[in-house]
């Protein structure tokens, strides 16, 4: 399997770096979204005090989540030499990292980040519930319906085989080494 689809010549070393900034950009004003602007919207705020402090364990999967997302906008970049959002889609198969347990990681990152957040600030309100069901519904016909559909025509036998080998949404024990 091949990781490199690029119609152009391998880029400079400064345009790799280049690109990794661009990705790790775009990922940051991403996070900074969801950590400035969501938070108020679904009514999240803290509670330091009293018998809910067993509820801050959950802050470590969260950060775990985070993590792993950050670190999938950085293959973006770097492997894949573009970024998360489709107007400046990575030009090469990205099959690195976390993508070798799941196809959708970031996506599987941000939800362990934020059910964490979610069990730390105990929040309940069962209509940010329903929104979040529709928003996680949402998601998943955006990967079916526009996602896979678009990289499988841009990187065709190569992504069929990494489609048949790492599940959508759920990780793997051992990571897929392609051939």
């Amino acid at each position: 399997m091949t990781l490199a689809h690029s119609e152009n010549a391998p880029p400079g070393r400064g345009e790799h770096f280049m690109t990794v900034i661009a990705s790790l950009t775009v990922g940051c004003a991403f996070f900074a979204l969801w950590f400035w602007l969501l938070p108020g919207w679904v009514g999240f705020r803290v509670e330091p005090a009293g018998a809910a402090r067993w509820r801050w364990l959950a802050a470590i999967p969260s950060v775990l989540g985070f993590a792993v997302a950050l670190r999938c906008v950085f293959d973006f970049g770097w492997t894949g030499r573009g970024t998360p959002v489709p107007v400046i889609p990575p030009r090469h198969l990205v099959v690195v990292g976390f993508y070798r347990f799941v196809r959708n990681p970031m996506y599987v990152g941000f939800a362990a980040g934020w059910i964490g957040l979610w069990i730390v600030f105990g929040h309940t309100n069962p209509s940010v519930i329903v929104a979040v069901a529709a928003v996680a519904i949402g998601i998943h016909l955006f990967v079916v319906f526009y996602e896979e559909p678009t990289l499988r025509g841009k990187f065709g036998e190569d992504y069929q085989t990494y489609c048949r080998n790492v599940h959508r949404w759920w990780p793997r024990l051992r990571a897929w080494h392609q051939i």
